[in-house]
């Protein structure tokens, strides 16, 4: 019982051990439950179970407020507590589903059918978690030992902001990816899909027809995505310890909107053209998170409550004027059939 009530990152291990359990009983969930029978997601159950993870992502943030405000934690305000998971959560949210569209286009590239692009996007998750922690806790450290590092983060998320604005967008080209290049060229790579399957042994022409091992197309497309993962992350992680650098709400905000948005990317990918002014908005955002960290300086810390109103007021400002200005517009990419 010591253990459980020593501290980890600045948090009592049983708050990290209930989230640690939570993610993997709905990855099991996920894995076990509804990719069992290796069906095509439609986008009625990508939208229900979408609403779901929300769902209880919101719960957790009220757990979240109960946990600091009952003094289970070092510091006891929890609505503060609160406000920050929440926006931290929403912000991430946002920031995923620009990535939505790199994803669909990974798969297309690949040619893999919806019904195997689950498991894959699943697994993702798996590998997400892990690198996110190692990038958070690694984040957190430097920031508590060179303060001055906020400066920095909050410049990036400025510059990155203002180049969201101004720099056209432009379809990436999966081909030319350093990674697909390099495990075609060092890796044996099936030229077909072994139904959902990562690696698969089969007979080497190369070696006089020796069985060997073999990677799947799927488990490319699996290792792009998680890469693609990585370099969004690049901004969503400085953009979360700009609004607190709790560590623990830092890393479970992030898990939590990435959690849901692999549910929701079956909706998603199928209207993603209708998302095209999104990105401004998500520009704002960072640019209004990156000036915050230098107003609170200057002239004192923005209550949590503003950060969070204003930020869901530009990501929906987005969202409903993207939906609106593109209610005419057909689709132009969608996820491989």
């Amino acid at each position: 019982m010591e253990f459980l009530v020593a501290e980890w990152i600045g948090k009592p291990v049983w708050m990290w051990a209930g989230f640690l359990t939570i993610v993997v009983a709905l990855l099991a969930f996920d894995l076990g439950v509804l990719n069992k029978e290796n069906k095509e997601m439609g986008i009625s159950e990508s939208l229900w179970l979408s609403a779901f993870y929300i769902g209880f992502a919101m719960l957790y943030g009220g757990a979240i407020w109960w946990a600091y405000e009952v003094g289970y934690i070092t510091t006891s305000d929890g609505l503060h507590a609160g406000k920050t998971y929440f926006t931290g959560f929403f912000i991430e949210k946002a920031l995923s589903i620009d990535n939505v569209f790199v994803i669909s286009l990974i798969f297309t590239f690949f040619a893999i059918p919806r019904k195997y692009q689950y498991r894959a996007l699943v697994w993702g998750i798996i590998a997400v978690i892990v690198l996110r922690g190692i990038m958070i806790g690694v984040g957190a450290a430097l920031v508590q030992e060179y303060d001055w590092l906020l400066y920095i983060f909050g410049a990036f998320l400025i510059a990155t902001g203002i180049k969201m604005l101004v720099v056209p967008e432009s379809d990436p080209d999966i081909s030319k990816n350093p990674v697909v290049k390099f495990f075609k060229k060092h890796m044996r790579v099936t030229d077909e899909l072994h139904d959902q399957k990562f690696f698969v042994r089969k007979p080497d022409p190369a070696k006089g027809g020796k069985v060997v091992i073999w990677a799947t197309p799927l488990f490319l497309a699996l290792v792009i995505i998680n890469i693609a993962d990585l370099i969004f992350a690049v901004d969503s992680v400085p953009a979360i310890f700009a609004i607190t650098t709790d560590t623990f709400i830092v890393y479970t905000a992030n898990i939590m909107a990435i959690l849901g948005l692999r549910a929701l990317y079956f909706a998603l990918a199928a209207m993603v053209h209708r998302f095209h002014y999104l990105k401004y908005a998500l520009a704002l955002v960072l640019v209004f998170i990156g000036g915050k960290i230098f107003w609170n300086n200057i002239f004192g810390k923005v209550d949590p409550a503003i950060s969070l109103g204003v930020t869901l007021a530009m990501i929906l400002g987005g969202i409903f004027y993207s939906l609106w200005k593109t209610r005419n517009e057909k689709p132009t990419t969608v996820a491989a059939e």
